[in-house]
């Protein structure tokens, strides 16, 4: 697979960006600014001392198996997932424990109430060693009560996951992670590609009664072929209706606005973020009156007016899919997963067959764009474990679970005792194991029987290309092969670190223009606020903060750039 192409306007965005903050970060050190290296600190060599290596290897680097020298306990947040409840017996300790000599001592949190009790003790400052499942800008907030580790001055001990950030020239996203002390306390998850999951299914026989046997190549294409399919099938209601409505970060047409978003020039629906680059302008401005943003909720509401997308974008995902699997919508937004559990599987128990496939994401305005960043989620230590006597080591485990190739591998497909490879190198489940896309009816299961394929111990379930699509199944790695091969990366924005006090008062400002933007949004998607009003909609967003959200926004840009 070749790498997914960008402008050279990005690419040059990016590495201006990367060299300016890993300038100033490191003290001006031109030579480590010039290529896509994360900067350490100058002085990490010596902040771990001997009494801090109990356990490290001598010669850690890429390629090197983890294996501390005597048996080390690290303690672990541990996010206890419902699916796949925690096992003091599965192969993933029990290995670790002979091969690594690593064990661990947990804290159990159910999936319930993670995010909360994670919040309370990282305000105790009271928290185990290693905590995962920490999405990028989750860590901020804990950053000025120094409960983190900076993890940058340490990379120098990281040898995989530096490896990785020069390779996929991600200096320029990981940048964008550094507070306002020039330093990074998450180490996010790391793609090779971009993760790309969701877009529009539709019901191929209804299409195919209107004449439609190609996917459409722009979203005006898209809107044509549902008036045809409309016309084609007098008994559905809407040519389309949609699921994915009430998602707590984002409302009304969550995911369907996260895939038109980037093709449209802005983010929307779950990828929706207070402010965007505008790089034409060289500055930052509020995404939900972007130009961007007009266009594609114009576009939408377009599709209501015509009589083509159901208007109840409020809708929950079983009402969205019963219209779906009734025949009642010929379209309905999908993911990689879901297309197989949402529709086959349900019509199938109904005793129906629904063909459909994963549409490839049309163009919009701004051409074929997917969403840009490549930083998964990942892992924060607190920032005791720099006095732990073990700290180089799990610094060492760390770096080797989460960001070598055989730690993610391990961690997404086990070991000899449940896989194996074929004479193609593909990866292959033993007959009994059920995981991976791979032997549906097997009697065990991968995750819940042997603890892999868990997010807690992947930092977003595989780095490299091939990994990530050793999971897929034979539709689902071509389709993610097209839209990769055939699409322009969205830049991230540039980095704007800010300091504390900044930080908590933007929240409150954030929240109340993303309240605000999200109802509103919707009301002219629905028509119930006409179009003309947009203008009164930009002055109610600003007032509300939205221009204080801009202004601090692009201090911090610009203070970032010096």
């Amino acid at each position: 697979m070749k790498n997914i192409r960008r402008s050279s306007a990005a690419v040059a965005t990016v590495a201006t960006l990367a060299l300016a903050l890993t300038a100033c970060s490191s003290g001006g050190d031109n030579d480590a600014a010039a290529n896509d290296t994360p900067a350490a600190s100058p002085s990490a060599e010596e902040l771990i001392k001997p009494e801090q290596s109990v356990g490290a290897m001598e010669d850690f680097k890429v390629g090197t198996t983890f294996k501390a020298t005597e048996p080390v306990d690290f303690s672990l947040m541990y996010r206890d997932h419902p699916n796949y409840p925690v096992k003091e017996d599965w192969e993933f300790f029990t290995a670790l424990k002979a091969n690594q000599n690593v064990s661990f001592t947990r804290t159990d949190i159910p999936l319930s109430d993670w995010d909360n009790k994670r919040a309370l003790l990282f305000g105790a400052g009271d928290f185990p060693d290693i905590t995962s499942v920490m999405y990028p800008g989750q860590e901020s907030q804990f950053v000025a009560s120094g409960a983190l580790l900076p993890v940058s001055d340490y990379l120098q001990y990281m040898p995989n996951f530096s490896d990785k950030v020069e390779k996929w020239g991600l200096s320029g996203e990981l940048d964008a992670l550094r507070q306002s002390d020039g330093k990074f306390y998450l180490l996010p998850g790391l793609r090779e590609v971009p993760d790309v999951q969701y877009t529009v299914c539709p019901n191929d026989d209804m299409w195919k009664a209107a004449g439609i046997t190609e996917d459409p190549k722009t979203w005006d294409e898209f809107a044509a072929d549902l008036k045809k399919v409309k016309d084609a099938n007098p008994t559905i209601k809407f040519a389309m209706s949609e699921r994915w409505n009430t998602s707590s970060n984002w409302g009304p047409l969550g995911a369907l606005m996260q895939t038109m978003g980037p093709t449209f020039n802005t983010v929307g629906g779950w990828g929706y973020a207070p402010t965007s680059f505008n790089k034409k302008d060289g500055k930052f401005e509020l995404t939900a009156t972007s130009a961007g943003t007009k266009d594609m909720v114009t576009y939408l509401a377009g599709l209501v007016s015509d009589g083509l997308l159901d208007p109840q974008i409020t809708q929950d995902d079983d009402t969205a899919n019963a219209k779906f699997l009734n025949g009642e919508s010929a379209t309905i937004s999908c993911n990689t997963q879901g297309i197989t559990n949402d529709i086959r599987k349900k019509a199938a128990d109904t005793g129906k067959t629904i063909n459909t496939h994963l549409m490839v994401i049309p163009g919009g305005p701004a051409g074929n764009v997917i969403a840009g960043s490549r930083l998964a989620q990942g892992v924060v230590l607190n920032a005791d474990v720099a006095e732990k006597p073990y700290f180089k080591a799990l610094l060492q485990f760390v770096d080797w679970l989460y960001f070598s190739d055989e730690g993610i591998e391990f961690a997404v497909w086990g070991d000899a005792n449940t896989f194996t490879k074929d004479a193609s190198g593909a990866r292959v489940l033993n007959a009994d194991i059920n995981g991976n896309n791979q032997n549906p009816d097997g009697a065990k299961k991968l995750q819940a029987d042997f603890g892999f394929y868990n997010g807690v111990f992947m930092a977003g379930t595989g780095s490299t290309a091939d990994l990530v699509q050793s999971t897929m199944n034979d539709e689902i790695r071509g389709w993610t092969k097209t839209i990769i091969d055939g699409s322009d990366l969205r830049p991230a924005n540039p980095p704007t670190p800010m300091d504390a006090d900044t930080r908590e008062a933007l929240a409150l400002l954030e929240t109340q223009v993303h309240d605000a933007a999200q109802t509103g949004i919707a009301s002219f998607i629905t028509g119930e606020k006409p179009l003309s009003d947009w203008d009164a909609f930009v002055s109610q967003l600003d007032g509300l903060g939205g221009s204080q959200i801009v202004d601090d926004y692009n201090t911090a840009y610009q203070a970032a750039k010096k």
